[in-house]
């Protein structure tokens, strides 16, 4: 998936919310990113972590993502499943222990051959209802509550029966697994490690826009481990990416990257990627303290 494609595109007239839109105008500091270590907890040693979407989405996408697994420029990948190209690459994944976790997807028609027809009806009423505006993730949509619960918990299924366990770490095609349905009906397993909303400073989006990504930030916090801040690697700026390996200096930081993109591929794969890194390294897996469940801590 290009980076593109993180911007779902609403039909002409229906104003556009841009929940997970990865522009990043202006600059951010460690000052005006402060605010979200309150969702994360304040780390005591910095973490990069640069993780690779839509592992098994087609072969060209996990060719390319394995390449950066080889050369060691990305720490783990975020698997598809029902997808054409799943069952390959979950088996490569558990040969070569590469550190999946599940890319829950609503927004893009599933393409295995095995797929049941009845999913496949349910994931087109949820993609139906979410690709129609710009707003639709952000409301509740009760009809299609026993939908949402049917897809997730199939691909749940299919992700353990691809890789022998259970997904500790999950995140979203087009970062649905934040939509409303998803975090009001409490769909993500609990106490797993969940991508956040992506980070910015002051200026970058409005003050409403910062507010509603922290209001969901701090509901995750609750029920699942989250890292400290979270970026798209693109756009590929020096100085963009100069300021997110400065935070990976004192505090957890995933970066999020589509080798499958030209640009992104031949960043990830090239002798840019290196000296980017040359301060902080890129961790080998995706290693982050889980949050403690209640009666770990007394409660």
């Amino acid at each position: 998936m290009s980076p593109a494609a993180d911007f779902i595109h609403a039909p002409s007239g229906c104003r556009q919310l841009s929940l997970g839109c990865a522009s990043t105008k202006g600059g951010f500091s460690e000052t005006d990113l402060g605010s979200q270590l309150a969702t994360s907890g304040k780390s005591q040693l910095g973490l990069l972590i640069v993780n690779a979407d839509d592992w098994g989405r087609d072969r060209r996408n996990t060719e390319t993502i394995l390449e950066c697994v080889l050369r060691r420029t990305v720490s783990s990948a975020s698997g598809m499943v029902f997808m054409e190209d799943s069952e390959r690459a979950a088996a490569i994944a558990r040969e070569r222990g590469i550190d999946v976790g599940l890319h829950i997807n609503f927004t893009t028609p599933f393409s295995a051959k095995n797929c049941p027809t009845r999913l496949a009806d349910r994931h087109n009423e949820v993609a139906a209802y979410l690709l129609r505006c710009r707003y639709a993730c952000a409301v509740f949509h009760p009809w299609l509550v026993p939908s949402f619960e049917y897809v997730v918990a199939s691909q749940l299924e299919e992700f353990h029966r691809l890789y022998g366990a259970e997904p500790q770490r999950l995140d979203g095609h087009h970062h649905m697994h934040l939509c409303a349905n998803m975090i009001l009906g409490g769909l993500l397993p609990q106490w797993t490690l969940v991508r956040r909303n992506f980070s910015f400073g002051r200026g970058q989006k409005s003050l409403s826009n910062r507010l509603y990504r922290r209001f969901i930030d701090g509901i995750l916090a609750q029920r699942h481990s989250l890292v400290d801040f979270f970026f798209s690697i693109a756009p590929i700026e020096p100085e963009r990416l100069k300021q997110i390996s400065s935070l990976a200096r004192r505090h957890v930081i995933e970066v999020m990257t589509h080798p499958a993109d030209p640009k992104e591929y031949e960043f990830v794969t090239g002798g840019e990627i290196l000296h980017w890194t040359k301060d902080v390294a890129i961790a080998p897996r995706f290693a982050v303290p889980r949050s403690p469940r209640p009666a770990d801590r007394g409660v």
